[in-house]
C-alpha cells in the first residue's frame, strides 16, 4: 500500500492554488462572519468546505447535500466485480460537522444571485457571500425515446451511486445464467469518460465467474474512447466472448435512440434491435438542476468557467466545480472535482486574506479496474492558458496507460488507485474510517 506522502505525489498540482482576485461580482470578504453556502458535498463540495473550517475556523461554512449519507461513484463498478462491498462506499459527513460545518440534508430548490440567497425545498433560506455550486450531474432522459426515471428502476443506469448501483447489482444476481446484459454508452461529455468501459470489465469478471454463458453487449455512441488500447487487450485477454463492444462508425450508428422497459428491447440509430435480461442504460447528461436554474449552463447544459480559479463565466459571483462545469481539456472525474475545490478555496481565503492568490493548477489522474490486481490510468496537469482566443485548461505532462505492461506496474497502480480512494475520502469528508476494497 502506498503511505500519506506517496499520496501527496499522486495530487500533485491539486495543492491549494488559485489564480485570479476575488471572485467577479462578489463584495469583499471579512473574515468575522463571513458565509460560504457550498451546494454539494462529493468530492468537490466537501473538499472546499474542509479546507475553508479548518484554515478559517471563524467562516460560516454551509454544505447543502441531498443525500444523508454519501456514497462514492468512484470506485462503484468495483462492487460490480465483487472486489469491494456495497458499504466499503459509504461514508458519513458526521467528519464535516466535527470541523464546525453545517451539513444541512435538504435539496437547493432556488437561487437568488440578487439577494444572494439559496432557498431549500424544506422552505428555509440561506444567505451567502460565497457560493459553490457542486451539483453534480443530471439526465437528458427525453435524449431517449422510452427513457425516463420511472424506466430508470427498471433499466437502471446506476451513473448515480446508491439505490440504482444495488438495482443492477440486483438484476445481475437474479438473471439466468444465458442472459444478455446491454449496457448503452452515450457521447462525450459525460461523467467519468472511461467509467463504462471499466463498467463492462467488471460486469463482464461477475458474469465469467458466476454465469459463464452470458455475455455483454455494448452499444456505445462514440468511435473512439479513453484508455481504449489498454481497454481492448483487456476485453480480449480476460473476457474474450463475453463482452460484445460496438462503436459507432461510418457504417453503423449504435447510438441508442429508442427503448421499451416493458419488453427490455433497445434501438439504435441504424436501426439494429436487441433484447436483453438486464440493461443498463447510461444516458446523456447535463450539468445539476440547481445550476441550469442558477443560469450558469451554456445551451448544452453544462456550466463553462474562468479556468483561473472555476468562477462561473455566464453568473457573477458563483463558483462551479466538479461534473456540473465544463472545463475545455479537463474531463469530468472525482479527482478534478477535488482539484478545482482547492483552488476555490484557496480563492476565497486569499479574499478573506485581502492578498493575491497563487497560480492556479489542477491535476487529473483516473484509474479503472481490469481485473484482479490489473488496474490502468490516464492522467495530467492542467494550467489556465488559451486556444483559438478562448479561456481553457491547457494539459501539460499528460500520461495514459499502454497494452503489454508489465504486472508489476498493473499492481502498482492498483495500489495507488486504493490509496487515492482513502485519501480523497479524508480529504473531502474529514473522514478517515475509509474502508478496505473488501469492505
Amino acid at each position: 500500500m502506498i503511505d500519506r506522502r506517496e499520496f501527496g505525489r499522486l495530487f500533485g498540482g491539486a495543492a491549494l492554488a488559485a489564480a485570479s482576485p476575488a471572485l467577479i461580482g462578489a463584495p469583499a470578504l471579512a473574515k468575522g462572519g463571513a458565509r460560504v453556502v457550498i451546494v454539494g458535498g462529493g468530492a468537490g463540495g466537501g473538499t472546499v468546505a474542509r479546507i475553508l473550517k479548518t484554515e478559517e475556523p471563524q467562516l460560516d461554512v454551509t454544505v447543502i447535500e441531498q443525500r444523508p449519507i454519501y456514497t462514492s461513484c468512484f470506485n462503484s463498478n468495483h462492487f460490480f466485480g465483487g472486489f469491494r462491498t456495497f458499504a466499503s462506499l459509504q461514508h458519513s459527513y458526521d467528519g464535516l460537522r466535527k470541523l464546525g460545518i453545517n451539513v444541512v440534508t435538504d435539496t437547493a430548490a432556488a437561487i437568488d444571485t440578487g439577494k444572494r440567497s439559496v432557498s431549500l425545498a424544506g422552505g428555509a433560506t440561506l444567505p451567502y457571500d460565497r457560493l459553490v455550486l457542486s451539483p453534480g450531474i443530471d439526465f437528458k432522459y427525453d435524449a431517449i425515446e422510452g427513457y425516463s426515471a420511472a424506466a430508470a428502476e427498471i433499466m437502471p443506469h446506476a451513473w448515480k451511486a446508491g439505490p440504482q448501483t444495488l438495482l443492477l447489482m440486483r438484476q445481475l444476481e437474479a438473471m439466468d445464467d444465458g442472459g444478455v446484459v446491454i449496457m448503452t454508452v452515450p457521447a462525450n461529455p459525460y461523467r467519468c469518460p472511461p467509467g463504462p468501459y471499466e463498467r463492462a470489465c467488471m460486469i463482464a469478471h461477475f458474469l465469467k465467474t458466476h454465469k459463464p454463458k452470458s455475455k455483454l453487449v455494448i452499444l456505445d455512441a462514440k468511435p473512439t474512447f479513453s484508455k481504449q488500447g489498454a481497454f481492448e487487450e483487456a476485453f480480449e485477454r480476460y473476457y474474450a466472448g463475453i463482452i460484445d463492444l460496438n462503436l459507432t462508425n461510418e457504417i453503423d450508428d449504435f447510438r441508442v435512440v429508442r427503448v421499451d422497459p416493458k419488453t427490455m428491447e433497445v434501438q439504435t440509430a441504424s436501426g439494429t434491435k436487441l433484447k436483453g435480461a438486464v440493461v443498463n442504460v447510461i444516458p446523456v447528461q447535463t450539468a445539476g438542476n440547481i445550476a441550469i436554474q442558477a443560469g450558469c449552463a451554456d445551451p448544452g447544459g453544462w456550466c463553462p468557467i474562468r479556468p483561473e480559479n472555476f468562477s462561473s463565466a455566464k453568473v457573477d459571483g458563483i463558483y462551479v466545480i466538479g461534473d456540473a462545469a465544463i472545463a475545455v481539456e479537463m474531463p469530468k472525474s472525482a479527482y478534478t472535482a477535488n482539484s478545482h475545490g482547492k483552488v476555490v478555496a484557496a480563492d476565497i481565503l486569499a479574499a478573506l486574506a485581502g492578498g493575491e492568490p497563487a497560480v492556479a493548477r489542477y491535476r487529473n489522474t483516473c484509474w479503472s479496474l481490469l481485473a484482479a490486481d490489473d488496474s490502468i490510468k490516464i492522467g495530467a496537469d492542467y494550467t489556465p492558458g488559451e486556444k483559438d482566443g478562448k479561456p481553457i485548461l491547457v494539459p501539460n505532462g499528460p500520461f495514459v496507460s499502454q497494452k503489454g505492461e508489465s504486472a508489476e506496474v498493473r499492481r502498482k497502480n492498483y495500489a495507488e488507485g486504493l490509496a487515492w480512494y482513502h485519501a480523497i475520502i479524508a480529504d473531502a469528508l474529514n473522514d478517515n474510517t475509509a474502508l478496505s476494497h473488501k469492505g
